[in-house]
């Protein structure tokens, strides 16, 4: 995609890891709102979800936009723990700055999430990946979306990694699995 190299430049600079947090989630949560989940304008450069978790002190739902890096056949999602559905990474980069965002500690306290992701409400459970398996999802990240790198030069901390997968939900919960409105 033209611009792609122009973006992760710009994407790696400090003066975005200042500006970015404060604008891009509120302009994708607008659009994605009045397009009923239809365009996240994140999504045009890397594919993007809302994830809406519940925060992990007020138990109140919280949406976040966010870029992701799906994944097909995530292993240990299907029967007996083979190859299964299809799954999404969740980078907790925060533009590279020094805090972890608010909504991986919703994950740590609260796993089972909802996303959309491209128009359709899924309910997911979030795992946080360590040692060795977070490694190796490193590693593809970085060749997916190379500003990471420098995000994670800036800071001390280890950016945290979620995989998040389908759950199966009762069908009378009413969550999950419709169109967003």
């Amino acid at each position: 995609m033209p611009g792609v190299r122009l973006v992760q430049r710009v994407s790696s600079t400090r003066l975005f890891a200042r500006t970015a947090p404060h604008l891009i989630p509120a302009l994708d949560r607008a659009v994605h709102r009045l397009t009923r989940g239809k365009v996240l304008l994140s999504a045009q450069m890397l594919p993007g979800v809302v994830l809406t978790a519940r925060g992990a002190k007020s138990g109140l739902e919280r949406r976040t936009p966010l870029a992701c890096m799906p994944e097909a056949g995530v292993p240990g999602s299907g029967p007996a723990g083979g190859a299964g559905e299809d799954g999404w990474i969740l980078v907790g980069s925060n533009f590279g700055r020094t805090d972890h965002p608010a909504w991986t500690a919703n994950l740590l306290a609260r796993p089972d999430a909802v996303i959309n992701w491209k128009g359709e409400d899924i309910p997911v459970t979030a795992r946080l990946l360590t040692g060795e398996e977070r490694a190796a999802v490193w590693r593809t990240v970085l060749a997916f979306w190379p500003p990471y790198a420098t995000y994670q030069a800036r800071v001390e901390r280890e950016i945290r990694l979620f995989r998040i997968v389908r759950r199966a939900v009762p069908a009378d919960s009413g969550e999950g699995g419709g169109r967003s409105d």
